[in-house]
């Protein structure tokens, strides 16, 4: 292990690929570890905030609304609705007489003004405290204007944004099952957990296309609620972010009979693996046979560029930190496909699977860190000496200040990175951040590179 202090009670949450055991996880954040974790509001309004024409209200201070305003780069291929995200502001007199009638007024006006399809009215802590009596307020208005407004009970902060994802999948499932079904035909699915960052899930619509697949709904990426509504309709469930949508997976397979797979799109081989296993489900040839025909089509097309990539690449050492562990496999595999060692990687919810997975995959040597902190985080990445930081808007600063190359892989982006564009796109920003010459100007690298 490297010679970085670790906070007594955190000291099981990180080790080696080659030492015994496992790493401890599904913990509450340490005091004073400064974790990378957010609150549980934030857990589900990353979550709901795709469905593109429905209205999402924050009961709550005006603070909470900075998890409003783009928090995703989500595309929308028709409303715009959900980037003008409300609040209703809960002042020093709210908090002492209750925010119920304002809350309530709120909807009344906002309702009228936008005509969604279905409203999201969001807890947040302050909500919680005072005793708000939010999912009363929503039935009520529910009757009264004759359109789903629905609770999101994500009041507190908790130790993994789980809870906010769990608070999220109970939400979308008060829609499930009330649209018809009809008309969907035999070889259909559900994406959950692609959030269409960038205008992913268009080409994940178009791969399935491309084979004779429909994609009924997407929960949340580019969503529409009457569509939701319908999901319970499709014949399997691809779950890409398995952190915030297993909870939904798990019910719908429980009360429509609809199986679930585990799958990725990001990365060649995972997101080959992801068409290959959802053609197999149906058993028919010809959707199969397209399959092969589209995977192969395309890796013909970027393969020569990625070699391009590869040499001058190979050898580079990355750090990886994200949200879901089950995203980090497919980085690892995705660096490794542009010749790079992954020495560090961790995540902010993975589960004992999860970490058992990646001491499989991860090279000799590598740091594997549960709900790792901004101090911890530092010292590896200077220790271990990495040419690339990949993770999220939190993460950005550190790589920066450290004079080391990043790569943006979460929610806020705007660049493409899912399917086999995606993996060209991310190949090309890690060539681009890695072999910038801006890094032999920086302290700790200035000396070895020279003029």
């Amino acid at each position: 292990m490297p010679n970085i202090a670790i906070l007594e009670e955190r000291q099981a949450q990180v080790l080696r690929k080659e030492d015994p055991g496992q790493v401890a996880c599904g913990k509450r954040s340490v005091a004073g570890s400064v974790s990378q974790r957010a609150c549980v509001f934030c857990g589900s309004r990353v979550v709901l905030y795709p469905i593109a024409d429905a209205l999402h209200v924050v009961h709550g201070p005006i603070g909470c609304a900075a998890y409003t305003w783009d928090i995703r780069g989500a595309q929308s291929s028709g409303p715009q609705l959900h980037r003008n995200s409300f609040s209703t502001d809960l002042q020093e007199k709210d908090v002492i007489f209750g925010g119920e009638k304002k809350l309530t007024a709120a909807l009344r006006e906002l309702i009228a003004a936008t005509r969604p399809k279905a409203a999201f009215v969001y807890s947040t802590c302050i909500a919680g405290i005072i005793g708000d009596d939010v999912p009363a307020v929503c039935k009520s208005l529910t009757v009264e204007l004759g359109l789903p407004v629905i609770p999101v009970e994500s009041p507190g902060f908790s130790g993994t944004k789980k809870d906010g994802y769990r608070a999220a999948c109970d939400a979308i499932y008060q829609l499930v099952g009330t649209g018809d079904t009809s008309e969907i035909g035999p070889h259909s699915i559900n994406l959950l957990g692609e959030f269409n960052i960038a205008g992913e899930t268009w080409l994940m619509k178009d791969y399935f296309r491309r084979i004779g697949i429909e994609v009924v709904s997407c929960i949340t990426g580019d969503g529409r609620v009457d569509e939701i509504r319908r999901c319970h309709g499709a014949k399997l469930n691809l779950v890409q972010c398995s952190g915030s949508m297993m909870h939904l997976a798990q019910r719908l397979e429980r009360d429509y009979g609809i199986p679930f797979r585990r799958v990725s799109f990001f990365g060649i081989e995972d997101t080959a693996a992801a068409i290959y296993d959802a053609a197999s489900i149906f058993g028919n040839p010809e959707i199969e046979r397209r399959a092969r025909d589209l995977v192969g089509q395309e890796l013909a097309r970027i393969q020569p560029e990625l070699r391009r990539y590869r040499k001058i690449l190979k050898g580079k050492k990355a750090s990886i930190y994200v949200g879901g562990a089950f995203k980090a496999f497919s980085l690892v595999r995705a660096l490794r496909t542009l010749g790079m060692r992954t020495v560090l990687v961790g995540s902010q919810t993975g589960n004992p699977q999860d970490y058992a997975q990646l001491k499989e995959l991860c090279d000799p040597g590598t740091v594997i860190v549960d709900d790792s902190n901004p101090l911890e985080l530092a010292k590896f990445c200077l220790e271990l000496d990495v040419d690339l930081f990949i993770g999220g808007v939190k993460e950005r600063p550190i790589a920066y200040k450290l004079g080391i190359g990043f790569c943006d892989h979460n929610h806020e982006r705007k660049e493409a990175l899912a399917g086999f564009e995606g993996m060209l796109n991310f190949a090309k920003e890690v060539h681009a951040s890695v072999m910038s010459p801006i890094w032999k100007f920086t302290p700790r690298r200035a000396s070895r590179l020279g003029p």
